[in-house]
């Protein structure tokens, strides 16, 4: 695959929003930080949340809506950067609100029911102007937290629970029509849908027990991270250490068949679609530290509220 480099020297990047300008707003969740890069080795940061910024999205007021996880330990193994276990410093999950003028960063929400955050991963936006949110849960080193899919409103007005006591939710997206809400998740690597019928509202699949769709699940061992959903449908899944290698993007039809691209970087974290044609594909290459361009073979799907 012909790349080319956007941003190197990154600290564990994620979230990338491509904006209109043709620069890009990723998080460096290891140092904290979301930063915007022009490629050519411009770059500066634009917000300071500490923790873990995670997630990123643009909203209908057109602030920037963060994912906060509350950080990782890290590792460096083989010249890799490698998240871990949560820190001994833990400040919580949250999910956060940052003024793009000014850098100010507001907390919208740490806690569901008061139940704490743990945390939150990824975020998308429906057409009604309110956003969906996964949350990993947390890992230690014997035990683990169990996390859950949200639907929340950016005024801060209103926070819920779509689906709780998953294993480790991560990347989320929705359909074309708005109907499905994808999420993946990155221990199972399975693919699951639910059937909206409106917002944060749902059909269960076969209830009480199976409230969601598995689209599929992989035979090789692999982990799922954040997607982004194609305008065709199709569900790109950021895939990381394929089989023990590479990771790259798993592309998943509705129907649940699969094809691979690989990335050379062990932990491929994240896709994001921009361009007059919506095919530059920009990608984490997160083990590396990296943020490549590759031209994709069919357009993203254009999000609900951008640039």
């Amino acid at each position: 695959m012909d790349f080319e480099v956007i941003g190197s020297g990154l600290g564990f990047p994620e979230g990338p929003v491509v904006m209109e300008d043709g620069s890009v707003i990723i998080v460096e969740i290891q140092r904290g930080c979301i930063s915007r890069l022009w490629g050519g080795g411009k770059r500066e940061v634009i917000a300071t949340p500490g923790g873990g910024p995670n997630g990123l999205a643009i909203g209908p007021d057109g602030a920037l809506y963060c994912c906060n996880n509350g950080g990782f330990e890290y590792h460096e193994v083989g010249g890799l950067t490698i998240p871990g276990n949560c820190p001994p410093d833990y400040p919580g999950g949250r999910i956060e609100r940052i003024d793009l003028s000014t850098g100010k960063v507001d907390r919208l929400y740490d806690a569901v029911d008061g139940n704490s955050l743990r945390g939150p991963n990824d975020i998308v936006f429906d057409k009604e102007g309110g956003f969906y949110f996964t949350d990993l849960g947390k890992g230690f080193s014997r035990t683990r937290d169990h996390g859950g899919v949200y639907y929340a409103k950016p005024d801060g007005s209103l926070i819920k629970e779509v689906d709780y006591h998953h294993i480790s939710p991560n990347g989320c997206g929705l359909s074309p029509d708005g109907k499905t809400l994808y999420f993946a998740d990155t221990m199972t690597a399975r693919l699951w849908a639910f059937a909206l019928t409106g917002p944060g509202e749902y059909t269960p699949h076969k209830p009480p027990f199976l409230r969601g769709r598995v689209i599929t699940g992989q035979a090789e061992l692999c982990y799922f991270d954040s997607l982004a959903v194609a305008a065709s449908g199709n569900v790109c899944v950021a895939t990381i250490l394929k089989n023990g290698g590479y990771g790259g993007i798993t592309t998943i039809t509705p129907e649940g068949k699969s094809t691979f691209t690989e990335i050379p970087d062990p932990f491929v974290t994240n896709i994001a679609f921009g361009g007059a044609d919506m095919r530059d594909a920009y990608i984490c290459a997160s083990g590396t530290g990296q943020l490549i361009k590759t031209r994709w073979a069919e357009p993203g799907l254009k999000l609900n509220y951008n640039a």
